[in-house]
């Protein structure tokens, strides 16, 4: 699964373009020690703005991934960029360095560095989007559903969402609107949605490497880690995009979450792409401008009420 996972991403590697922007600064450390992990990058729109609204890139990776923020940027920065948004592009640790939640922990102690210093890298505090792909849409959307949430309790299962990472816990790591690219949702259901083709129960699978066992096995673990779990009417506006013909998550994953929200009451809005495939036929220009048409619309919003 990785390795054709890692095929999938050459592709649209292979495809990406010069971006454009007016300044950048490279390999932040957002967590206040030396680690790859805890590297961030943040880019500037050729528009000249004394402060920009701000959008946070996840890569896709299964996981597994510790060092993604290039491909992030190549992948998803540029009509960001076009649109006018200062665009944050985040490492975080991998799956094999530490299970779940250390990978949320992360987004959040970068959510709370970006709100910190905004003034000094001249980013508007009022509007913090975030999207991701796959793995990285997961973490979007979880960092979107847990925006208020700290120690969270499933039964037997427990976890930290917030964490203490960084020097800035007294910020919030809240965001403000989430684009979501086929992510996981709820990991128990992966295996019996029509469509999936691998086989997420596996002991050896991203999802069981996560949460640090067989999914099957510790269903308060994966609840602790599944974005639905947390869905309520305080959450931000998501717009969701997943491809019907998905071989490595499926289709459903999107569609309950989408669910979730709408029984929420959460403005939402679920874009299915006939025919589209883990990244193939959704990275198109068509899909990337409903991303920066939706951004703009919601930091509009957001910014008028500021």
């Amino acid at each position: 699964m990785k390795v054709l996972f890692t095929l999938i991403l050459s592709l649209f590697f292979l495809q990406s373009n010069g971006q454009q922007y007016s300044k950048n600064w490279k390999d932040i450390n957002y967590a206040g020690d030396t680690t790859v992990s805890h590297r961030l990058d943040i880019y500037l729109p050729l528009s000249e703005q004394s402060s920009y609204p701000v959008v946070m890139a996840i890569c896709g990776s299964a996981w597994f991934g510790n060092n993604t923020k290039d491909e992030a940027f190549r992948i998803m920065a540029k009509p960001l960029l076009d649109a006018g948004f200062a665009v944050v592009t985040v490492n975080h640790r991998s799956s094999r360095q530490a299970i779940f939640p250390a990978q949320i922990n992360d987004i959040k102690a970068a959510v709370r560095f970006v709100r910190a210093n905004a003034e000094k890298y001249q980013l508007n505090p009022s509007f913090i989007g975030i999207t991701g792909f796959s793995s990285g849409g997961h973490l979007s959307a979880l960092a979107g559903t847990s925006g208020a949430v700290g120690k969270h309790t499933v039964k037997t299962a427990e976890a930290d969402l917030e964490g203490n990472i960084g020097s800035y816990t007294k910020y919030s790591s809240s965001v403000d609107a989430v684009v979501d690219f086929f992510g996981p949702t709820n990991f128990l259901l992966m295996d019996s949605c029509a469509g999936g083709s691998s086989s997420h129960n596996a002991a050896d699978s991203p999802e069981s490497t996560l949460i640090g066992g067989p999914i099957q096995n510790h269903p308060d673990k994966c609840a602790l880690a599944d974005p639905i779990t947390y869905v309520d009417a305080g959450d931000p506006h998501f717009l969701i995009i997943h491809g019907d013909n998905d071989p490595l998550v499926p289709h459903c994953q999107s569609e309950v979450l989408f669910i979730a929200l709408q029984k929420a009451g959460v403005g939402s809005r679920f874009v299915t792409v006939p025919g589209g495939g883990h990244g193939p036929g959704v990275f198109e220009e068509k899909y990337f401008k409903m991303m920066t048409d939706f951004f703009l619309k919601e930091s509009a919003d957001k910014i008028a009420r500021y």
